[in-house]
């Protein structure tokens, strides 16, 4: 007796089907699912934003920056609430806190206006932290996403002359400790050639005495008034000369009243142009 083993083939093929295609429902379920979550997540994240923007306006700092962080956790791939964050800190002069936030917004921005935007105002907490290599590297990235605006270029020209007038100072520091060292060394050489003369003055002085008993005291006081060298007067200490390159108070006050008319000049600038949507400030606003 013969058994069709196709039919068993036919039952196995039918299995196998209806269990791809529950995995395909089930996965699509699933993707389906995990998309409106996500969806979800974006719309309750941009609420909260509006909700931080109004309590940021009315002056509630705690509420406001609890809501930006909880936007910030429901949707992470945004920049808006990364950079909005670090402008309230920013603003409150939490620089270390701004600069996390402006950093992050600039690693996830999806267009150069926002990476320009971030990247200037991180440039702008360097500068508080007197980080001036790497606000002049931020400031570059800034004007690599927007090569026109006036204010980037002018912070990173301020950027480069601080890191300029810093690196004459930390050279002029480490000369005037070399020479402080030399002199140190010099006083120390001179103090003990001084010692070994009298040192050999008192064996000549000691010889003599054993050779003419009598004589003693008259040799003994000649010795001590020819033998021993005048001492060396006291050398005048080196006054510090002022250091090229270095400024004075009146010179930094008014290195800054020129960067202020600058600064005014470009403003200036900037509101005749404000029929052409343009708009610059010291903080990027978003």
């Amino acid at each position: 007796m013969r058994i069709n083993n196709n039919i068993f083939y036919s039952e196995g093929y039918k299995k196998l089907k209806l269990l791809s295609v529950f995995i395909l429902t089930f996965s699509s379920l699933v993707s389906v699912i995990a998309q409106e979550k996500e969806d979800r997540d974006i719309i309750e994240s941009k609420k909260l934003l509006s909700d931080a923007g109004l309590e940021m306006k009315n002056g509630n700092f705690p509420l406001a920056e609890a809501d930006y962080r909880k936007a910030i956790s429901l949707n992470p791939k945004d920049e808006i609430g990364k950079y909005n964050l670090g402008t309230a800190y920013y603003n409150k002069e939490m620089n270390a806190n701004a600069m996390q936030r402006f950093l992050q917004a600039a690693s996830v921005a999806s267009n150069k206006t926002e990476k320009h935007k971030a990247f200037h105002n991180l440039g702008n907490t360097f500068m508080n932290d007197k980080k001036y290599k790497e606000a002049v590297e931020t400031y570059k990235n800034a004007l690599r996403n927007n090569p026109t605006d006036d204010e980037t270029r002018y912070n990173l020209a301020l950027a480069k002359k601080m890191l300029e007038e810093e690196q004459k100072k930390g050279g002029d520091d480490e000369d005037n400790k070399d020479k402080d060292n030399k002199e140190n060394q010099n006083n120390k050489d001179k103090k003990d050639n001084k010692d070994n003369k009298e040192g050999d003055d008192g064996n000549e002085k000691e010889d003599k005495d054993k050779g003419n008993e009598k004589d003693d005291k008259k040799e003994g006081d000649e010795k001590e008034d020819k033998g021993n060298p005048e001492q060396p007067k006291e050398e005048k200490k080196d006054r510090k000369q002022p250091v090229p390159g270095k400024l004075s108070t009146q010179q930094i006050k008014n290195l800054l009243e020129a960067m202020n008319n600058e600064e005014k000049k470009v403003q200036d600038k900037i509101n005749a142009e404000k029929q052409k949507g343009i708009r610059i400030k010291n903080s990027k606003d978003w």
